[in-house]
């Protein structure tokens, strides 16, 4: 071997080692959620790519897009443990098969952090997301106040099964049932879907003419879709009050329009952002301090404390024609 070759080669080991040391393998996290047709996931998973230790390179995210299937989201996990993720970020579909799945992983020491919405049991690393209980609550407040305490309603929920719909069902329950003259005409799942709530409410405002009072849609896509059957039919929109939740951009211009009677903001940076920050604590140890805002912006409400924390509740904000263009400008940052 020439003396120029053993240089070469040794420059390219010297490299490689100088290379090593200055910049470690990155995290390899999944990102398993329930599925990626609706605008407030699209949001969740924009606003995890935009975490710090996303940009520079210190996690190497995956998205799983979970098609609003529990298998397809167990299968996911199965290839997660498979290809030994450092850590999942989890938003099931399925509050029992959730679990079921976060077993799976907890067994393979893969720490599992929840987002969004919940599975059974104790399972969980954390959970970083909102009090969905609490947003059915002042959903069901908010539209008995609208038509005096009294009237007819019609409900359309998320997925059976999943904790938002299963949270937000109880929240708009334990409300009406405060209200002797409030009667629930209807109640099926929509599937946060705003072409099947469309479908829903047609027939609905075909079988009960006249009848129905106020909408309560337990997300944004929901109610938009309750108001465009609404329009389709001619009725003016302000007389039938309709409520949704998320704050998706065109449900805060709904509000801001005086279309959409009520919604509520749930924070998708913080969810995502959040939950990668309790995910690397984890990973990291003690020493480990949040990256991401939001635990500045939330810091009165939602502690980072030593990261440890089992849960983790991000506040709701209800969403007016004052702050609508504030959370617009928010969901472009």
């Amino acid at each position: 071997m020439n003396k120029l070759f053993k240089t070469i080669i040794s420059a390219s080991i010297l490299s490689v080692a100088l290379a090593s040391t200055a910049y470690a393998k990155p995290y390899k996290i999944g990102a398993a959620v329930y599925g990626l047709k609706g605008e407030f996931m699209q949001m969740w998973v924009d606003q995890l790519e935009k975490h710090p230790a996303v940009l520079d390179g210190t996690v190497d995210i995956t998205v799983f897009d979970g098609r609003y299937d529990a298998l397809t989201q167990s299968n996911q996990f199965d290839t997660m443990i498979t290809q030994k993720f450092d850590a999942i970020l989890f938003v099931p579909i399925d509050i029992e098969a959730g679990g079921d799945a976060v077993e799976k992983a907890n067994e393979a020491g893969i720490p599992v952090i929840g987002s969004n919405t919940k599975v059974t049991g104790d399972s969980l690393y954390s959970y970083v997301g909102n009090d969905d209980v609490k947003a059915g609550e002042m959903q069901a407040e908010a539209i008995a106040k609208a038509i005096g305490g009294k009237g007819n309603i019609v409900i359309m929920e998320g997925p059976i099964g999943q904790s938002a719909q299963i949270e937000r069902t109880q929240g708009n329950q334990t409300v009406f049932a405060k209200y002797p003259d409030i009667k629930i005409l209807e109640q099926k799942p929509a599937n946060w879907s705003r072409a099947e709530a469309m479908t829903i409410m047609e027939n609905w405002l075909t079988s009960h003419p006249n009848a129905i009072n106020a909408v309560v849609g337990q997300n944004d896509d929901i109610g938009l879709g309750g108001l465009e059957a609404i329009r389709a039919k001619g009725i003016e929109l302000n007389t039938i009050p309709t409520a949704g939740i998320d704050g998706i951009k065109d449900g805060i211009q709904s509000v801001k329009d005086g279309e959409l009677y009520v919604s509520f903001f749930q924070d998708a940076k913080a969810q995502a952002q959040g939950a990668l920050d309790v995910a690397l604590r984890k990973l990291e140890g003690e020493s480990y301090q949040p990256r991401s805002v939001i635990w500045q912006e939330y810091a009165d409400q939602m502690p980072w404390g030593d990261g440890t924390a089992k849960r983790y509740d991000i506040p709701w904000t209800e969403i007016t024609k004052e702050n609508a263009d504030r959370l617009l400008q928010k969901l472009s940052e």
